[in-house]
Protein backbone atom coordinates (compact mmCIF):
# COMPACT_ATOMS: atom_id res chain seq x y z
CA UNK A 1 0.00 0.00 0.00
CA UNK A 2 1.33 3.44 -0.92
CA UNK A 3 0.77 6.24 1.57
CA UNK A 4 1.49 9.89 1.18
CA UNK A 5 3.28 11.86 3.88
CA UNK A 6 0.08 13.80 4.43
CA UNK A 7 -1.80 10.76 5.71
CA UNK A 8 1.08 9.45 7.80
CA UNK A 9 0.97 12.56 9.98
CA UNK A 10 -2.60 11.95 11.08
CA UNK A 11 -1.83 12.61 14.73
CA UNK A 12 -1.17 16.29 13.97
CA UNK A 13 -4.10 16.74 11.59
CA UNK A 14 -7.31 18.58 12.28
CA UNK A 15 -6.18 20.88 15.07
CA UNK A 16 -8.47 23.59 13.70
CA UNK A 17 -11.93 22.49 12.54
CA UNK A 18 -14.48 24.86 11.05
CA UNK A 19 -18.23 24.38 11.05
CA UNK A 20 -20.08 27.11 9.15
CA UNK A 21 -23.67 27.27 10.35
CA UNK A 22 -27.02 28.80 9.54
CA UNK A 23 -28.39 27.32 12.79
CA UNK A 24 -30.60 24.80 11.00
CA UNK A 25 -31.40 21.45 12.59
CA UNK A 26 -28.81 19.85 10.30
CA UNK A 27 -26.04 21.34 12.45
CA UNK A 28 -26.17 18.31 14.75
CA UNK A 29 -24.40 16.01 12.25
CA UNK A 30 -21.36 18.21 11.61
CA UNK A 31 -21.11 19.09 15.31
CA UNK A 32 -21.08 15.46 16.34
CA UNK A 33 -18.44 14.56 13.75
CA UNK A 34 -16.30 17.55 14.71
CA UNK A 35 -16.67 16.73 18.39
CA UNK A 36 -15.46 13.16 17.85
CA UNK A 37 -12.47 14.38 15.84
CA UNK A 38 -11.72 17.13 18.36
CA UNK A 39 -11.55 14.64 21.20
CA UNK A 40 -9.23 12.40 19.19
CA UNK A 41 -6.89 15.13 17.88
CA UNK A 42 -7.32 17.68 20.71
CA UNK A 43 -8.72 20.10 18.16
CA UNK A 44 -10.41 23.45 18.42
CA UNK A 45 -13.82 23.66 16.78
CA UNK A 46 -14.76 27.03 15.28
CA UNK A 47 -18.49 27.54 14.87
CA UNK A 48 -18.93 30.30 12.27
CA UNK A 49 -22.01 32.20 11.18
CA UNK A 50 -22.09 34.79 8.39
CA UNK A 51 -24.77 37.45 8.31
CA UNK A 52 -25.32 37.99 4.61
CA UNK A 53 -25.37 41.67 3.74
CA UNK A 54 -27.64 43.05 1.08
CA UNK A 55 -25.73 43.64 -2.17
CA UNK A 56 -25.72 47.17 -3.59
CA UNK A 57 -26.58 48.67 -0.18
CA UNK A 58 -24.39 50.21 2.47
CA UNK A 59 -24.03 48.54 5.85
CA UNK A 60 -25.33 51.70 7.52
CA UNK A 61 -28.63 51.57 5.61
CA UNK A 62 -29.55 48.31 7.37
CA UNK A 63 -27.32 48.49 10.44
CA UNK A 64 -30.17 48.15 12.97
CA UNK A 65 -31.46 45.09 11.12
CA UNK A 66 -27.98 43.51 10.97
CA UNK A 67 -27.36 44.19 14.67
CA UNK A 68 -30.63 42.41 15.55
CA UNK A 69 -29.52 39.42 13.47
CA UNK A 70 -26.14 39.46 15.21
CA UNK A 71 -27.73 39.52 18.67
CA UNK A 72 -29.96 36.57 17.73
CA UNK A 73 -26.93 34.69 16.33
CA UNK A 74 -24.93 35.36 19.52
CA UNK A 75 -27.74 33.84 21.61
CA UNK A 76 -27.93 30.79 19.36
CA UNK A 77 -24.15 30.35 19.57
CA UNK A 78 -24.25 30.54 23.38
CA UNK A 79 -26.97 27.86 23.48
CA UNK A 80 -24.94 25.53 21.26
CA UNK A 81 -21.76 26.06 23.26
CA UNK A 82 -23.58 25.43 26.54
CA UNK A 83 -24.72 22.04 25.20
CA UNK A 84 -21.07 21.07 24.72
CA UNK A 85 -19.86 22.30 28.11
CA UNK A 86 -18.08 19.51 29.95
CA UNK A 87 -17.62 17.34 26.86
CA UNK A 88 -13.84 17.86 26.61
CA UNK A 89 -14.23 19.92 23.45
CA UNK A 90 -13.04 23.48 22.86
CA UNK A 91 -15.78 25.19 20.87
CA UNK A 92 -15.32 28.84 19.84
CA UNK A 93 -17.88 30.98 18.06
CA UNK A 94 -17.45 33.68 15.44
CA UNK A 95 -19.86 35.93 13.57
CA UNK A 96 -19.05 37.90 10.44
CA UNK A 97 -20.84 40.09 7.91
CA UNK A 98 -20.59 39.69 4.15
CA UNK A 99 -20.97 37.13 1.40
CA UNK A 100 -21.14 33.66 2.97
CA UNK A 101 -18.79 31.87 0.60
CA UNK A 102 -16.21 34.66 0.60
CA UNK A 103 -16.29 35.01 4.39
CA UNK A 104 -15.95 31.26 4.94
CA UNK A 105 -12.96 31.11 2.59
CA UNK A 106 -11.33 34.10 4.35
CA UNK A 107 -11.91 32.46 7.73
CA UNK A 108 -10.26 29.23 6.54
CA UNK A 109 -7.09 31.15 5.63
CA UNK A 110 -7.08 33.45 8.65
CA UNK A 111 -7.43 30.67 11.23
CA UNK A 112 -5.42 28.07 9.29
CA UNK A 113 -8.37 25.69 9.29
CA UNK A 114 -7.34 22.10 8.59
CA UNK A 115 -10.83 20.65 8.09
CA UNK A 116 -14.20 22.16 7.22
CA UNK A 117 -17.33 20.19 8.05
CA UNK A 118 -20.53 21.47 6.45
CA UNK A 119 -24.13 20.49 5.94
CA UNK A 120 -25.03 19.67 2.39
CA UNK A 121 -27.76 17.93 0.50
CA UNK A 122 -27.85 15.05 -1.91
CA UNK A 123 -27.36 16.12 -5.50
CA UNK A 124 -30.11 15.14 -7.88
CA UNK A 125 -28.82 12.40 -10.17
CA UNK A 126 -30.99 13.61 -13.05
CA UNK A 127 -29.65 17.17 -12.83
CA UNK A 128 -26.48 17.26 -10.69
CA UNK A 129 -25.21 20.58 -12.07
CA UNK A 130 -28.21 22.38 -10.62
CA UNK A 131 -26.90 21.84 -7.09
CA UNK A 132 -23.34 23.04 -7.67
CA UNK A 133 -24.23 26.64 -6.89
CA UNK A 134 -24.97 25.97 -3.23
CA UNK A 135 -22.77 27.43 -0.51
CA UNK A 136 -21.46 24.04 0.60
CA UNK A 137 -20.50 22.92 -2.89
CA UNK A 138 -18.86 26.26 -3.71
CA UNK A 139 -16.81 26.18 -0.49
CA UNK A 140 -15.83 22.56 -1.18
CA UNK A 141 -14.62 23.48 -4.67
CA UNK A 142 -12.79 26.68 -3.70
CA UNK A 143 -11.31 25.82 -0.31
CA UNK A 144 -7.62 25.02 -0.02
CA UNK A 145 -8.43 22.89 3.05
CA UNK A 146 -10.28 19.57 3.03
CA UNK A 147 -14.07 19.89 3.22
CA UNK A 148 -16.36 17.16 4.54
CA UNK A 149 -19.94 17.50 3.32
CA UNK A 150 -22.50 15.89 5.61
CA UNK A 151 -25.66 14.82 3.82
Amino acid sequence: MIRSRHYCKASSMFRQILIPTDFSAKLAGPLEMASDLAKKYKSTIHLFHVIEIIPEATFEEFEDFYKKLEKKAQNQMKNIISEYAGKSVLLLHHISYGNRVEEILKFIKQYEIELVIMNSHKAEKKNPLRDWGTISYRVALLSESPVMLVK
